[in-house]
């Protein structure tokens, strides 16, 4: 069975950071044998990817605008380099637990 998980990457912008995490989120999990889909939005195009498919996992550097029922891990780590690696650590552990 391929594992696979989709994920929202969220920042400001929803262009160049959120890609940047997407692609580090991407190559963890693939490291792990976890095949990731990602898009990349700003907080308020998180709605419409919630409401349009389906999705595991929020990843964000910007605050979101909600509280929302799937898991959401500040990846503000990943920019800093502080902290990095309790988010791989919490993205681990949240992907295990939605993989089952």
């Amino acid at each position: 069975m391929v594992k696979r998980l989709n994920v929202i990457s969220v920042c400001g912008s929803g262009t160049v950071t959120s890609s940047m995490v997407a692609g580090k989120v991407k190559d963890f999990l693939a490291e792990r044998g976890i095949k990731v889909k990602t898009v990349e939005v700003n907080p308020g195009g998180v709605e419409e990817q919630l409401a349009s498919g389906s999705w595991d996992l929020i990843v964000h550097t910007s605050p979101l605008k909600g509280k929302y029922e799937l898991p959401t891990i500040n990846a503000v780590g990943l920019l800093s380099g502080i902290g990095e690696e309790e988010f791989f650590g919490e993205l681990l552990e949240t992907a295990n637990k939605l993989m089952g």
